[in-house]
């Protein structure tokens, strides 16, 4: 073996040095606490033959030190992350420690063609070897193996056909810092690059993927979440299919609403007969699948339509695995939106009546307005002159359950609780991609077209388990909010009805790690005792932000839709919440929202919303959190990198908290439904929500339709506005009729007590 020629990377040969191996082992380990470099070696059990190269050794020691991290011996992770900086940094500088100039290190890039070349405009030499000196390198080696796996794989900038990484963590977060801040003048600029260059490379905030792997590159279109409403005639239809096109490509994800009439409908008088709502689905769904979004991530849309479409039966099982393609949508999601009238009619076991919308154009618009909604409803019921058809309500759901549980992607949007306790007097038609989104849309008939409005949204979210006390949450909430005014500002309108964007300012800031900041209080998902301490975050959250958002607007202005909101109005998020929360947490407030409440008045806001929380499910990796306010399903999951290489995931703290993190499955859907109820009512969005079903828990491994039944009414009573993933575990056939128990609910169920206090009644609906 020693006479084993290895091949080095500036293509010279050597005789294998073990030496040179055990030396870069121990150097992985040092100071990490209970891992070892002889056990990585071991385990690596490595195959030498005469060419293999140095990087595939080194390879092979990564992937060694990542097949050892279990919930024992965690620390492996960063053994591995080092290993994996190490080959990095080597990759780009051909060094570990010497690093270029920022400048000469940013101009490549320029030459390159990744950079934009305006962040050499904009700063002086000068400046630039300034905010060098920020720079923290040993960061790098601060993150997990995920984490960095992650970054390399969908946020640092790469030739992805080669795979090969132009950037380093540090530096990516540098130059994101000084592209957002490169407008401002005066000496606070560098301050502010600083700082959030601290925030966002200690990850107390998370930034989304088309921030991250946008920002700083010639491409900018910096938007998460692309919202389009797409009317019942063909120039909306063809030209929102090509602004889907134009952003699908550019990383954005996309929310349709469709008020499309159903099949058999007439045209021109009867000269012809209208395909219905699915053929159009279809040629969207093409549409989205046709773009890879530059190697980061597919493009992927959710699709709304409300329960009394004609053909609402057919929509609900798109994406079922039965039928042919002729009759199936199965790669885009699909929400169905209901309402109380709905619920009302589910409980008492009675019929709904649904109708091609170009019948009962008004009744698309009151949709969203309960009291508007059904008094039109009833109307259009008792019209003998509209075509129409009577369906179970109870079937109905039966049907979406059954759907949402087998598939897990068939969504629930609650649109009157989406209007009711939104940041806008005007109406709410759909949400987005993945359900947190909630902002004004109009159709678009042409893509020039000044009536339409695209709706966009840019996120971000706050780490909560770096925050030890609510006041740190101020610096945070403003810088972000300041970060993002730049986004809006100097991001690219693709089409025009989305440069709306420019007036609404629509911001939405979520949390992530929120399962980690519970077990660091003492807190879990299913303790009551929980929900006053989730209030009062939620309270500093939304306060510093509406704050943050006053102060730019007095400084740069408020945003030009700012009379179109309710915080115009000077109502608040805590104005609007459905009362029926008061039931889990009644507690004094902790800040004084009346003198906000005056500011928001007197000197309005720079943005017209500013929270929802999204899945971070991405993002989360990097940070080596919990995503979202989701519960982790175990203390290790394993998530694939882009090659598909496992990356072992664990919880923050694992040794420590090992014992106190609540797992997805092991509670009830009603305690995580208590948590959003109490979040909800704070934020000005939504909330992405997803549900856990372990069937083994009930009889005969079946799940009843009750349970799920009960957890979405349950949801819907709180105030809840969207249901995301519906996530099962452990079927025992692939044919759910075997699964679910279909037994009716019976008229005195307790639901049926529930439904008296839902929506309106319960106080969602009082100003």
């Amino acid at each position: 073996m020693s006479n084993v020629k290895v091949i080095k990377r500036n293509s010279e040969t050597e005789v294998l040095n073990y030496e040179k191996i055990n030396k870069v082992l121990k150097w992985a380990t040092e100071n990490i606490s209970s891992v070892s470099a002889s056990d990585v070696a071991m385990n690596a059990q490595l195959q030498f033959y005469d060419g293999i190269t140095t990087t595939e050794i080194h390879k092979v020691l990564i992937q060694s030190a990542s097949d050892m991290i279990s919930e024992e011996t965690p620390n492996y992770q960063y053994v591995a992350c080092k290993l994996l900086n190490y080959l990095l940094r080597k990759e780009i500088f051909n060094t570990y420690n010497n690093f270029p100039r920022l400048k000469d290190f940013i101009l490549k890039n320029v030459e390159r063609g990744i950079y934009d070349s305006s962040i050499l405009e904009k700063y002086t030499e000068y400046d630039i070897d300034k905010i060098e000196t920020f720079v923290k390198h040993d960061r790098d080696e601060e993150l997990t193996y995920a984490g960095l796996q992650q970054l390399m794989d969908k946020y640092m900038l790469k030739d992805r056909k080669t795979d090969t990484v132009y950037e380093t963590p540090q530096f990516m977060y540098i130059i994101i810092s000084m592209t957002l801040f490169a407008n401002l003048e005066g000496k606070d600029r560098l301050k502010k690059i600083k700082t959030f260059y601290e925030l966002i490379s200690t990850h107390k905030i998370s930034l989304p993927t088309p921030i991250m792997a946008g920002v700083r590159t010639p491409s900018r279109q910096y938007s998460s979440c692309v919202l389009i409403d797409v009317d019942d005639n063909l120039e909306s239809i063809f030209n929102s299919n090509t602004a889907v096109g134009k952003y699908i490509s550019k990383r954005a994800g996309i929310g349709l609403n469709f008020r499309i009439r159903s099949i058999g409908s007439k045209i021109r008088n009867g000269e012809a007969v209208h395909t219905g709502i699915i053929p159009f689905v279809k040629m969207f769904e093409a549409t989205v699948k046709s773009c890879s979004q530059g190697g980061i991530r597919g493009g992927a849309a959710t699709a709304h339509y409300p329960f009394w479409h004609k053909e609402i039966e057919d929509i609900v099982v798109l994406k079922n695995n039965r039928g042919n393609e002729l009759n199936r949508v199965r790669r885009i999601d699909h929400s169905i939106q209901l309402c109380r009238l709905f619920y009302n009619r589910f409980v008492k076991n009675e019929n709904i009546t649904l109708f091609s919308p170009a019948d009962v154009p008004d009744l698309v618009e009151a949709f969203g307005d309960n009291d508007k909604f059904e008094k039109l409803y009833v109307k259009y019921e008792n019209d003998k002159s509209i075509d129409k058809l009577q369906i179970s309500a109870r079937k109905l759901l039966d049907s979406i359950i059954q759907e949402r549980i087998e598939t897990g992607r068939i969504y629930i949007m609650n649109i009157d609780n989406a209007n009711s306790h939104s940041a806008f007097l005007e109406k709410i038609s759909m949400s987005n991609l993945c359900q947190e989104i909630n902002l004004v849309t109009h159709p678009l008939n042409d893509l020039n077209d000044d009536e339409g409005e695209i709706a966009l949204c840019v996120l971000s979210a706050i780490n909560l388990g770096l925050i030890n006390k609510l006041t740190d949450l101020e610096e945070i909430c403003e810088m972000i909010v300041r970060g993002l005014d730049y986004v809006i500002e100097n991001q690219e309108y693709l089409v025009k009805a989305a440069e709306k964007m420019l007036q609404r300012r629509s911001i939405g800031v979520g949390v992530t790690n929120f399962a980690y900041w519970l077990v660091k209080n003492g807190l879990s998902y299913d303790s009551p005792e929980s929900l006053e301490k989730v209030d009062e975050l939620f309270e500093y959250i939304q306060y510093y932000l509406i704050k943050a958002s006053v102060k730019l607007a007095q400084e740069q202005g408020k945003c030009g839709y700012f009379d179109k909101t309710k915080y115009s109005k000077g109502i608040l998020p805590i104005d609007t919440y459905n009362k029926n929360v008061d039931e889990l947490v009644k507690r004094e407030y902790s800040l004084d929202w009346e003198s906000l409440r005056k500011d928001v008045v007197e000197y309005g806001m720079r943005n017209s919303t500013l929270t929802a929380m999204m899945p971070c499910e991405s993002s989360s990796l990097v940070l080596s959190a919990t995503n979202g306010i989701e519960p982790p399903r175990d203390t290790i999951t394993i998530k694939k990198s882009k090659s598909g290489a496992p990356l072992p995931v664990v919880v923050p703290e694992v040794s420590k908290y090992k014992n106190k993190y609540s797992f997805a499955y092991n509670f009830d859907n009603s305690s995580m439904n208590n948590i959003v109820a109490v979040i909800q009512k704070w934020i000005d969005q939504g909330i992405s929500v997803n549900h856990y079903y372990d069937v083994r828990k009930y009889e005969g491994g079946e799940l009843p339709i009750s349970v799920v039944a009960k957890d979405i009414l349950d949801f819907y009573k709180y105030g809840g506005k969207q249901l995301y993933y519906a996530n099962s575990k452990d079927y025992k056939s692939d044919n759910l009729s075997e699964m679910i128990n279909y037994t009716e609910v019976n008229e005195d169920d307790s639901m049926q007590q529930d439904m008296l206090d839902i929506g309106c009644d319960g106080g969602a609906c009082t100003i």
